[in-house]
């Protein structure tokens, strides 16, 4: 318009109809992995359960689910570092939806069990073989289920050479095959069709029951935000098949993270850096397919540790504390402006917590992101608490009590409704678009309920909704959430 008219010019006649575009309404999600749904067999999936969160969302008024990453995760159970940033843990499969869909019988379902914690060996020895057979009848067979399968094609190779193998990790492989050598993978794809086979099988299958879901909440209204995380494992696909994009050989620094409010000593995350130089010079075309994929199974995502892309915490790889780092330069707004060249507009959610400087805050608004925060500002994402951090009611019953007595004198209503729906009402009155309960906060559970201790290696990830709440047993959480929701404008 400023080219058009001068000042004082007249300005058009729909001039007062000019509103500000908001990015989103006023709206309420939920923080709940799939793992932690109840169940039969000793892990959440993708059946019945997942529709009936579905339900008990839209019922309390909620618009917004948020999950963790959906890949496999590693043998902790923890889904950022994981095996395969573009493929799914097909431990979600629910085996019952394989019953419906012919490929396996309720006879050979195992005996119910619903232990309130994921054993994900246990799991594993118990559900992936039934995986395996369900997706080799799939193979083997022919039908509509078949036609879509062989419309599907994912990479399996990396799980086929591991197989092949025993080895844990790719550069433990012989040297054609841990550099990709033509004639070895060749080698592979012929002499281990069958498992390949499979593997795309198992991948087709979890694909089909998220579409699923994913379809279904979008009939009730929900918008499902993933999670993704900026770094990948060591020993994962991504690095094997892109190591010319990561520092491996020409340095001895790894990511992690520095002090902060989650840990005193930092985090040591292990993880390879990206070569951002190449990576440019790639075009950034890993993340071009990365944020397709994410597209592919999300309407929005939270990107883990935003601030890595403005400027990173680089740690020598023999360092036993993250103390011990310097900060390097990242790849700025060149990654997201190539992004936006090859995919569109991207619907993400900054995690700009931490140690969060004015690099990160100005690329964050550079690309129009929201970021996350605690009960403040207006163009943010606000959470009562991460997958990171303690439940509401394990935090205020360690709280000493001078600190107890600052959050009655900020929030009164502590006292009268609990502290966790206390906390519940602040942020859902905040002035945020967006505001994030974890399930186990609308719930009111203690600190054994929390997802993850950062900077810990074991008990993390396993958290599950107990047997005695499932969601048909808590219609009164579903009316006093979505009260709470109706009374500050978030339905």
């Amino acid at each position: 318009m400023s080219a058009e008219l001068s000042p004082v010019d007249d300005l058009p006649m729909d001039y007062e109809t000019w509103f500000p575009n908001r990015r989103i309404r006023r709206r309420t999600g939920v923080l709940l992995h799939p793992t932690s749904f109840p169940g039969p067999y000793g892990i959440g999936d993708l059946g019945a359960q997942a529709f009936k969160f579905v339900d008990w969302l839209h019922d309390s008024g909620c618009s917004l689910w948020q999950v963790l990453p959906l890949v496999p995760p590693d043998e902790t159970g923890s889904p950022y570092n994981g095996q395969d940033a573009n493929c799914g843990n097909i431990r979600l499969i629910s085996l019952e939806e394989l019953v419906n869909d012919g490929l396996l019988s309720k006879e050979e379902l195992p005996k119910p069990s619903e232990p309130d914690r994921v054993k994900f060996s246990e799991v594993a020895r118990m559900k992936e073989p039934l995986l395996a057979e369900a997706a080799r009848r799939l193979v083997r067979t022919d039908g509509e289920l078949k036609q879509h399968l062989q419309e599907f094609c994912k990479d399996p190779i990396v799980a086929a050479i591991k197989t092949t193998l025993n080895a844990n990790s790719w550069f433990e492989w012989p040297e054609p095959l841990k550099d990709r050598h033509l004639v070895a993978l060749e080698e592979i794809y012929q002499t281990k069709r069958e498992f390949i086979d499979v593997f795309i099988a198992q991948q087709f299958l979890f694909q089909r029951q998220w579409r699923k879901i994913r379809e279904y909440a979008t009939q009730k209204g929900i918008s499902i935000m993933g999670d993704m995380p900026i770094y990948v494992g060591y020993n994962s696909a991504d690095v094997w098949a892109n190591k010319r994009q990561f520092l491996l050989r020409l340095s001895s620094l790894v990511s992690d993270v520095p002090p902060d409010a989650f840990s005193e000593t930092g985090q040591l995350w292990n993880s390879p850096l990206y070569d951002w130089k190449a990576m440019e010079r790639d075009g950034f075309s890993w993340w071009i397919r990365r944020l397709r994929r994410a597209q592919d199974l999300f309407d929005e995502y939270r990107v883990d540790h935003f601030r890595g892309f403005a400027g990173f915490w680089a740690v020598p790889a023999e360092a036993k504390v993250a103390t011990v780092g310097k900060w390097k330069l990242g790849p700025g707004k060149s990654l997201f402006d190539a992004i936006n060249n090859a995919v569109g507009d991207i619907n993400i959610i900054a995690e700009d917590l931490g140690v969060i400087t004015e690099d990160v805050v100005q690329l964050r608004r550079s690309i129009g992101a929201p970021g996350m925060t605690v009960l403040q500002f207006e163009n943010q994402v606000v959470y009562t608490g991460t997958h990171d951090n303690g439940t509401i009611r394990g935090w205020w019953d360690v709280l000493p009590e001078h600190e107890k007595s600052n959050v009655v004198k900020y929030i009164g209503n502590v006292v009268e409704e609990d502290a966790s729906w206390g906390l519940i009402r602040a942020a859902l009155s905040s002035i945020a678009q967006t505001a994030g309960i974890p399930m186990q906060d609308i719930l009111r559970l203690g600190s054994t309920a929390r997802m993850n201790t950062p900077a810990t290696q074991e008990g993390n990830w396993s958290w599950r909704i107990p047997e005695s709440m499932n969601f048909d047993n808590l219609s009164h959480e579903a009316d006093h959430l979505r009260d709470v929701i109706s009374t500050y404008g978030r339905l």
